[in-house]
């Protein structure tokens, strides 16, 4: 038997304002309320509510055959609680399905496990007591765009995760197959799963590409394609972001038919099922130990840290953000609202913004800003970092009191 895999990243950010020279920026809400409320609101009616019903219409019609996975993100659940509660609804009730597995990840889709391991257990124990409170107890852990390397799989493990998630990186597996679960170095139990980003990005990107030789792309076409995978594929990773279906690809691609029709021809072939990622940790053995030495994700084409980390505005951005990690963690007692604006600053989005890519990869950059230019991203990241820090300063013991 061979498993398909489908699992669905779901991420909003708290994207920030953007200052004008006549405004009055201490101590100010750094967020832009309005527009995070408006982005929210139109996800969920484009892709969460009408996706997540034709999920649940598939787990209906194959009586329970189709399964699949979701993470989302801390900072998504808590703008789901406040605009839109009945998208949040929905996703309750594909985990009451029993065919839908909920990931964990960290709480704010940040970069931790690469800056500050430390914050990365906490923002991890954090998102893990949400999962488990809406969606049941979470085995399986993906890290923000599946960034890996040795170092953070083996604090997943540690963390008490049985399989983790991660990209199937051509300079990672070389003549390896990305279709068979992996132990990665250093870790006894940890199950790793990887992404195949050809088929994957077949429908993430390319689906409404006319420009592409396999548009336009059917369901049967598709199920074709996952029945031919060549030995020694055990299954198919198909991660994407949930965004995908009616936000990123409108409903007038045809994707959500697409969907609609893509489990019963994968399921015509009987050697074929539908397994989410815990099933497959485990009923499956590793096929051999990765050695996962650089951090690998699944973003841009060298599928490393450089969407996040690949220019000077980017890298001082986030050592600027983590070094204030030790007053704001002092300051938190007094001052715990300190401490859920600089968790929101660690969101990944703020430096993938401030990215100078080219090509491509900058199409895709450009696509998700809402910034003029990289360097607007940058002024807005640095600003409401150095505005925190003022306050953070003036709730210490040195701090004047004002009569």
């Amino acid at each position: 038997m061979i498993d398909v895999v489908f699992y669905f990243q779901a991420h909003q950010p708290y994207r920030l304002r953007q200052w004008r020279p006549s405004d009055r920026i201490r101590g100010a809400d750094p967020f832009d309320e309005p527009l995070n409320r408006l982005v929210a609101e139109r996800v969920a009616e484009r892709c969460y509510l009408p996706m997540n019903r034709l999920l649940l219409e598939l787990i209906d019609r194959t009586d329970g055959q189709f399964r699949c996975a979701f993470s989302l993100s801390g900072t998504l659940i808590q703008q789901l609680r406040d605009w839109a509660p009945a998208a949040l609804t929905s996703f309750v009730e594909l985990a009451d399905s029993g065919s839908v597995e909920f990931l964990c990840e960290t709480s704010h889709h940040s970069l931790a496990g690469v800056a500050d391991l430390d914050e990365f257990e906490a923002q991890v124990e954090s998102q893990r007591t949400v999962v488990a409170d809406l969606f049941g107890e979470p085995t399986t852990f993906r890290n923000t765009e599946l960034i890996l390397d040795n170092r953070i799989c083996r604090k997943v493990e540690e963390l008490g995760f049985d399989c983790a998630l991660g990209e199937g990186a051509d300079r990672l597996l070389g003549w390896h197959s990305p279709q068979v679960p992996y132990r990665p170095k250093g870790c006894e139990r940890l199950r790793l799963l990887l992404r195949s980003y050809s088929l994957s990005d077949d429908i993430a990107f390319r689906f409404s590409n006319r420009q592409w030789s396999g548009h336009p792309l059917y369901a049967d076409t598709y199920a074709r394609w996952l029945h031919d995978v060549p030995p020694p594929a055990q299954f198919v990773g198909l991660f994407m972001d949930y965004e995908t279906f009616g936000e990123h690809q409108g409903p007038a691609t045809g994707i959500l038919e697409f969907m609609r029709h893509l489990p019963e021809y994968v399921l015509r072939d009987p050697a074929f099922r539908f397994r989410t990622p815990a099933q497959v940790a485990a009923e499956r053995e590793p096929a051999a130990e990765l050695d996962i030495a650089t951090p690998v994700s699944w973003a841009d084409a060298e599928r490393n840290l450089t969407a996040w980390l690949g220019n000077p505005m980017q890298t001082a951005a986030n050592a600027a953000i983590y070094a204030l990690r030790p007053a704001v963690l002092a300051a938190a007692g007094s001052r715990p609202d300190l401490l859920a604006v600089w968790r929101r600053l660690t969101t990944s989005d703020h430096v993938y913004y401030a990215a100078t890519k080219h090509h491509s990869d900058a199409e895709v950059h450009d696509y998700f800003s809402p910034y003029e230019s990289p360097h607007a991203a940058f002024v807005a990241i640095m600003t409401a970092v150095d505005d925190l820090a003022v306050q953070v300063a003036a709730t210490g013991p040195t701090a004047k009191t004002e009569n």
